[in-house]
């Protein structure tokens, strides 16, 4: 008969009564079998031993690591020594950091890894994040699973590790796609026609770019950790290619295939010469209100297009006539990724960097670019101009208003 208050672990002993040849009776308790552990000195193990095969390109080595009775961790070991070799991959470290929900019945498990790489030539320092990691023992210790996006805050899957891909370079171009070799070639050439718009404004620019792009919308939240969603309707983004909070290192572009293969060859090309002036001009570090930051991009993109308003300015112009001009330029959190009218307000901002250019020169709106970069406010930068932003709003108000007839 139990006993009420025994503890839980009172509870879980089983008792086996033996009858022995005194007919006395005797209680041995009988523990049932140890539930499977994590093993973080195993984890470390396995971690160092992938790091090691990456250093020393070993592909079998890599391969080992798969546990065979999961359904294409070789095929994805292998893919990911492809691209260590075809990317030079160089500093790549891993640090086990915690264990992440519990120990499946079968003894998998997974762990979030600091995890460091750096792509030679292209990367001034490593990159930094977390990922998650899926481990399953087996006789000789713990083996790769693979790697995960959920279920460590904003760890995120860098895109060398989630399959073979398809890589262009140049000296100054570098694209990695989970797609066809011939998809990254035509990003490539986008990006190398990107660098020569971007020069003939900001002639200063030299820096090598990287491109990254994953096979779908959410494989690119991934990527960037970001929540389920948040780039759907965004058809590129420069963005750290680790955390964030990483101030050295590296900025990729990173494209959003289900939005850009629905665009034409000239849409393609504003898109990729739009996020190579963020990545010029370091936006991702820099204090520029929104409307300035994609106003600009714009503008440089869109420089020698000539294409006629009713094409640059298609949603604004929808939006004024169905409700009316704006009284003010976009704000900051009219930028947010997944508002409806996100485009009229990247339209809306570079008709005002436009205005700025017609009537103070293309020299003044980089100038007042730079300023508002370093840290000054663009109300204050306009106010030393003779062209204040009360002026610049008037103006673009006007522009707005003509243009949506």
């Amino acid at each position: 008969m139990w006993v009420a208050g025994l503890s839980l672990s009172l509870v879980a002993v089983l008792v086996l009564v033996v009858l022995t040849r005194g007919g006395r009776q005797e209680v041995a308790p009988v523990r049932p079998a140890e539930a499977p552990r994590a093993s973080p000195a195993e984890a470390a193990t396995a971690l160092a031993a992938f790091v090691d095969a990456v250093e020393q390109r070993d592909a079998e080595a890599l391969e080992r690591l798969a546990p065979p009775e999961v359904p294409g961790a070789r095929e994805l070991l292998s893919g990911i020594a492809a691209n260590v070799r075809s990317l030079d991959l160089t500093d790549v470290t891993a640090r086990y950091v915690d264990q992440v929900g519990a120990v499946a019945p079968d003894g998998s498990w997974t762990g979030v890894a600091e995890l460091t790489w750096q792509l030679r030539g292209f990367d001034q320092a490593p990159a930094r994040s977390d990922v998650v990691v899926g481990f399953v023992p087996s006789s000789d210790g713990l083996r790769v699973a693979g790697f995960e996006a959920s279920g460590a805050g904003d760890a995120r899957v860098p895109l060398w590790l989630r399959d073979r891909l398809s890589v262009s370079r140049s000296d100054d171009v570098l694209v990695m796609a989970d797609r066809s070799q011939k998809q990254a070639d035509a990003l490539a050439a986008r990006a190398i026609r990107g660098r020569e718009v971007v020069r003939r404004v900001l002639p200063g620019w030299t820096a090598p770019v990287v491109v990254e792009v994953p096979a779908t919308a959410a494989d690119l939240d991934e990527s960037l950790g970001a929540e389920a969603g948040t780039y759907t309707g965004i058809a590129a983004v420069t963005a750290p290619v680790g955390s964030a909070s990483d101030a050295d290192g590296p900025v990729h572009v990173f494209v959003n295939p289900d939005v850009t293969d629905g665009l034409r060859r000239t849409g393609t090309q504003v898109v990729m010469s739009h996020e190579l002036v963020h990545v010029a001009t370091d936006a991702v570090r820099k204090p520029v209100e929104p409307w300035l930051l994609e106003g600009f991009a714009d503008y440089v993109a869109l420089r020698g297009t000539r294409l006629p308003d009713r094409v640059t300015l298609g949603r604004a112009i929808e939006e004024a006539r169905r409700d009316g001009v704006p009284e003010a330029l976009p704000s900051a959190a009219a930028f947010d990724t997944r508002s409806e009218d996100l485009q009229a307000r990247y339209e809306q901002a570079w008709l005002a960097c436009r205005v700025l250019a017609e009537r103070l020169g293309e020299r003044a709106l980089v100038s007042t670019y730079r300023s508002v970069a370093a840290g000054r406010p663009v109300r204050q930068v306009l106010r030393g101009s003779s062209f204040p932003l009360r002026l610049l709003t008037s103006e673009w108000r006007s522009r707005l208003a003509v243009a949506a007839g």
